[in-house]
């Protein structure tokens, strides 16, 4: 039998609307390894901030920061910070904006100002408080992802000026702050690989603006029901809503399970 790897993306996909882990979706995973697959995540989040759910199931290879940083069996195999100097300009801008700006690495985030509301309105969302103030922190660590805080559109200015990063809205008042040309798909495409897996034996499951490249990208892509329209139509197939036992749908339709 040949190798197939399963990707599976976090927030909306493995974790329902609430944030919890559906025990459908726990069990489905355990299945697919006792079958011998590969399970994964890809995910845009920073490690720290799914350590228990990797633990939860077993889990120890995953592609975080939407492919910039890439673990495999539990060993670091790929980084790909954001420029220091570029991060720095960018920072400069925003202040002057009022747009706050939050710095991640692997093990935590800071941001550049004490406190603001659309930090505390979107970063809540993913069941974290407000990151602690330090504006500094970009310029001794290695940041693979930072987060930009401004209502929708006004990003596009950050775009036109500043061509080593690509920005990816996740939430109305935040968006994402990547190296140019990455994607949860180049991640994918680095360890499959390493691996030696065919393409055809390579499966994700997504539903956010940040899955749309991924989901293009393998063989067997599939939507969550709740996905965004333009994630929907970028897989190749579409299961039930998270809220729906969607993961245990959507293997059985593709015959894994």
């Amino acid at each position: 039998m040949s190798k197939k790897i399963i990707f599976f993306d976090i927030d909306g996909t493995l974790l329902d609307h609430e944030k919890n882990l559906p025990q459908t979706t726990k069990s489905a995973v355990q299945s697919l390894k006792d079958k011998g697959y590969i399970v994964a995540i890809a995910t845009g989040r920073a490690p720290f901030m799914y350590k228990e759910l990797r633990e939860e199931l077993e889990i120890d290879s995953y592609i975080s920061f939407n492919g910039q940083y890439i673990v495999l069996n539990g060993e670091v195999f790929y980084k790909n910070p954001l420029q220091r100097e570029a991060l720095g300009q960018l920072t400069d801008k925003a202040l002057s904006l009022e747009h706050p700006v939050v710095y991640m690495d692997h093990d935590d985030m800071k941001a550049n100002t004490p406190h603001h509301q659309y930090i505390e309105d979107s970063i809540s969302t993913l069941k974290f408080s407000h990151p602690q103030h330090d504006p500094d922190y970009f310029l001794t660590r290695e940041i693979y992802q930072a987060l930009l805080f401004c209502e929708v559109g006004e990003e596009k200015q950050y775009e036109e000026e500043f061509d080593a990063f690509k920005f990816v809205r996740w939430h109305p008042v935040s968006t994402d702050i990547l190296p140019s040309g990455a994607s949860k798909a180049k991640g994918i495409e680095r360890v499959i690989e390493a691996l030696k897996i065919s393409k055809e034996d390579v499966y994700a499951f997504g539903d956010g603006l940040n899955d749309i490249e991924m989901l293009g990208y393998v063989e067997h892509g599939v939507a969550m029901g709740n996905a965004e329209p333009e994630t929907k139509e970028a897989a190749r197939y579409q299961t039930k809503d998270v809220s729906e036992d969607g993961i245990l749908h959507g293997l059985k339709m593709l015959g894994l399970l």
